[in-house]
C-alpha cells in the first residue's frame, strides 16, 4: 500500500523506467553495459516504492497516552524552552526519520487541533541544532482533555523539500490517523508536558501509531 502523496511521483518513475529500458534496448549493444543500466533504473524504482510505503498500523486508541506520530529513531529527550506556542519550558522529544523510513506523519493524540501552521525556511540536516527553528517546518498543537496539549513540529531535512500538513484549527482528530507526509528525510519534534512520563529512550527505534511515547 502506497501513500496519496507518492501517487504522482510513483507514476512518473514508472513511466521514466518504462521507457528509458525501450530506448536503451534499442541503442546499447554492451550488454553488461545495458544491464548495469536497467538494475540502476529498477534500484531508483525499489528506493521510491518504499519511500512511499503506507503500512497498516494497529493503534491502541488511548487518551492519556502519545504515540509516535512517525517511524525513525529517538534522538533527543530534554527539558526546553517552547517559543512559538507555549512560550514555557517542555518536554522535547524527537524523532529522526532516514530516506529508508516510512515518512507517513500520524496524529499522536486524539483531539482538536488547537494551532497549525507552515514555517518556510531552510534546510539544515534534520538533527542539526538550529533545524527545529530555522528549517521549513510545520507546528501543529492538538489537545484532549485527558492528556492536555501536545506540540508536535514536522522539519524538513537536507533532502525534504515538501511538508504535507492534513491539520486545520478547529478540526476534531483521531489517534493514529494520517497527519501528512514529510517528502525525503526529516525529523518531528514533539513537546510534552513537564510533568509526563515519558516511555521511549535515547537512540531506542520507534514504529509511527504504535509506539507509546509517554503518558500521563
Amino acid at each position: 500500500m502506497f501513500h496519496k502523496e507518492g501517487q504522482k511521483i510513483i507514476l512518473g518513475t514508472l513511466f521514466f523506467v518504462g521507457g528509458s529500458f525501450l530506448i536503451l534496448d534499442n541503442t546499447i549493444e554492451l550488454q553488461w553495459l545495458l544491464k548495469l543500466i536497467q538494475l540502476s533504473l529498477l534500484g531508483i524504482l525499489v528506493l521510491i516504492l518504499q519511500f512511499f510505503r503506507n503500512p497498516k498500523r494497529n493503534t491502541e486508541k488511548n487518551d492519556a497516552q502519545v504515540i509516535s506520530p512517525v517511524d525513525g529513531k529517538v534522538v533527543v529527550i530534554e527539558e526546553v524552552e517552547e517559543t512559538e506556542y507555549f512560550k514555557e519550558k517542555r518536554l522535547q522529544v524527537s524523532i529522526f526519520m532516514s530516506p529508508l523510513n516510512v515518512h507517513v506523519t500520524r496524529y499522536p493524540i486524539s483531539g482538536s487541533v488547537l494551532f497549525s501552521k507552515y514555517h518556510p525556511g531552510k534546510y539544515f540536516v534534520a538533527w542539526h541544532p538550529k533545524a527545529s527553528t530555522e528549517n521549513e517546518r510545520t507546528t501543529i498543537v492538538l489537545e484532549n482533555k485527558v492528556y492536555g496539549k501536545v506540540l508536535y513540529r514536522q522539519i524538513a531535512g537536507a533532502l525534504a523539500r515538501r511538508i504535507v500538513n492534513y491539520a486545520k484549527e478547529g478540526q476534531k482528530v483521531e489517534q493514529g490517523i494520517d497527519a501528512g507526509f514529510i517528502k525525503f528525510g526529516s525529523r518531528v519534534d514533539l513537546f510534552l508536558p513537564l510533568d509526563t512520563k515519558i516511555k521511549v529512550k535515547l537512540n531506542q527505534k520507534v514504529k509511527g501509531g504504535e509506539c507509546i511515547i509517554a503518558d500521563v
